[in-house]
């Protein structure tokens, strides 16, 4: 896997020690980072999708049918 380096603002890493090693919601900073970023993606995804819709004035698929199309895209 790729490394990275990033800075951080106090603010911003004061809450990601506190999910980390307060909640215990993730074994580390970048177990939850990479989780950020996949909600991230999973969002922009769902705009993207809703905005297509919204400009056609249609929409063929459920919101399951594109959660899982998302899903699958996430796979590859």
């Amino acid at each position: 896997m790729p490394r990275q380096s990033v800075t951080l603002t106090e603010r911003n890493n004061s809450w990601l020690n506190a999910h980390v090693e307060k909640k215990g919601d993730y074994a580390n900073k970048s177990e939850l980072i990479n989780d950020l970023i996949r909600r991230a993606r999973r969002a922009e995804f769902i705009n993207q999708k809703l905005s297509k819709a919204e400009k056609s004035n249609f929409v063929s698929q459920s919101p399951n049918e594109i959660l899982a199309e998302f899903k699958a895209d996430l796979k590859k």
